[in-house]
């Protein structure tokens, strides 16, 4: 092995994972601190436990215990593990017990004095190899490890709650991280069990910063008065295939939580109009309708409560025919199932525009920006990941638009086995405008250095549990689709917001030039 491979003074190999022997550390022992410790225990690591409240750490060694009780009787653990994994597992009372640690995880009040004093001191006392790591979620990490006489040594490495059950941690490497401490933080957390990706310390990080919009679409559809809570989180789930919608997710995260992430966001990127907080949302927390810990929040949270249905169309007549125009972009899978499903298709070749046909006069388009109300008689259905997968359409329609026109388009998708939500018309409808800015702010991210489209992906993907990542869903897309919506929203609504970033327009760009044969 050369000299450039090891750490200068400590002969450990730069890029190697953290032995299973040597001691990891965590400082701060609620919910985010005592889950990290489960982890390392089980990989193996003896880990002592630090809380600057008396007994807290103690407290916190017992829970622990009790979890791996719990992974015993699900059959997870062996008896013998468990009991091996206790001996290893020690409270500190004072600070200066964590010397012989190889990693010391902060998981303390986000409060950046709070935690640069606490890394200040633990520099005194660990040996020169140990990485110093913050499990913040919402500062800066070079301001954590800007008091430090080694900032070099120190790094992000936010978990996600649970820390034992979700497999992301995003490895954040502040602006004086060294690449061996980032490598040796990759290496360890893999080792673990653990989905590292390696993000650049900028407002967010992954996830905090691409979600952002998952949330505030939803919000300020609701703030249009275009849809209620329960059909926009219907439509997202059974449309766009996501776990949960923004209202249902975050009552279980916490309004409070929520809302200040979103918010801390917006004012580190000194109130960028993309990140805007909802108003509706700020209306909750000062209500102290936090959700599930406060019982109530979008939803009745309490036991029993019932929970509001989504609108649902009642039956209606599918048209004895159809005429599609053009292949139905992004939407070619619905050709298929209308042929399948006993309505007549009829097609017609269709230089610009993708719509269908129907009897009465109407038309049927996927949603591209604009909205009903701009032309005499036309139907906008959503965005689906998928279509024959689907179970729930959303459709649009102007107030002077025919019923008759709704009427089919409602009984056309009833037809191929959806049910259909009817909302306000708003450009862009649910999935198709909430993915759209995903898509852009992912774009955007990657431009600025602080992920690769890979890891931005794999990030939403695990980290928040999207059905693909963002680029995997743009290359679902038409060349261009989502970068056009958002033109389409920028027009109608001029604040800013909608605008496509620059990255998007050049990556929408690139594609173009190369065409589909690249």
């Amino acid at each position: 092995m050369s000299a450039s491979a090891v750490e200068p003074h400590t002969g450990v190999p730069r890029d190697a994972a953290i032995d299973p022997s040597r001691t990891v550390a965590v400082a701060g022992t609620g919910a985010m601190g005592r889950g990290i410790a489960q982890v390392a225990l089980v990989a193996g690591h003896p880990v002592r436990l630090y809380d600057s409240l008396p007994g807290r750490a103690a407290e916190a060694a017992e829970e622990i215990g009790a979890r791996l009780d719990r992974l015993v009787a699900k059959g997870a653990m062996t008896a013998a593990e468990r009991d091996a994994a206790r001996s290893r597992l020690h409270p500190a009372a004072a600070l200066d017990e964590l010397s012989d640690a190889a990693l010391v995880i902060e998981a303390v009040v986000e409060r950046l004095t709070v935690k640069q004093e606490l890394l200040r001191a633990l520099e005194e006392i660990v040996p020169d190899d140990c990485l110093l790591a913050t499990n913040t979620s919402s500062l800066s990490v070079t301001a954590v490890a800007g008091a430090l006489r080694r900032p070099d040594r120190a790094l992000g490495l936010h978990f996600f709650n649970p820390a034992p059950l979700l497999p992301l941690v995003e490895v954040v490497s502040g602006f004086a991280t060294g690449e061996s401490a980032a490598a040796r933080a990759r290496e360890t957390v893999a080792a673990w069990g653990k989905t590292p990706v390696s993000c650049a310390d900028l407002p967010g990080f992954i996830v905090n910063r691409i979600a952002r919009p998952f949330y505030a679409e939803g919000f300020a559809i609701h703030e249009e008065r275009a849809a209620d809570p329960a059909t926009i989180d219907a439509v997202l789930r059974e449309s766009g295939g996501f776990r949960m919608g923004p209202f249902e997710l975050t009552d279980l995260i916490g309004q409070d939580v929520n809302e200040a992430v979103t918010r801390s966001v917006w004012e580190s990127f000194h109130q960028n109009v993309k990140f805007t907080p909802s108003l509706l949302q700020r209306r909750l927390v000062e209500a102290g309708l936090l959700g599930r810990k406060s019982g109530r929040g979008w939803y009745d949270c309490a036991r029993g409560a019932e929970r509001p249905e989504p609108h649902t169309a009642p039956p209606a007549d599918p048209p004895a025919y159809v005429v599609a125009e053009g292949g139905l972009d992004p939407a070619p899978q619905l050709l298929e199932m209308i042929a399948e499903s006993g309505v007549t298709l009829r097609r017609e070749p269709e230089d610009e525009g993708t719509r269908l046909l129907l009897p009465g006069g109407g038309q049927l388009a996927p949603a591209d920006g604009q909205t009903s109300s701009e032309f005499r008689d036309v139907v906008y259905f959503d965005l689906a990941l998928d279509y024959r997968a689907a179970t729930r359409i959303a459709l649009s329609a102007a107030p002077h638009t025919a019923e008759r026109t709704l009427q089919e388009a409602i009984g056309l998708f009833q037809a191929l086995g959806k049910k259909v939500s009817v909302i306000g018309d708003v450009p862009g409808m649910i999935v198709a405008r909430t993915v759209a800015m995903l898509i852009d702010l992912a774009a955007d991210a990657v431009a600025k250095g602080v992920a690769t489209e890979d890891d931005v992906d794999t990030a939403m993907r695990l980290g928040v549990n999207y059905p693909v990542g963002p680029f995997e869903w743009n290359r679902r897309l038409p060349q261009g689709y989502a970068h056009d919506l958002l033109e389409s929203l920028h027009e109608r609504v001029p604040t800013g917001r909608y605008a496509p970033s620059l990255a998007l327009f050049l990556h929408t760009s690139a594609a173009e030039r190369e065409g589909p044969d690249s």
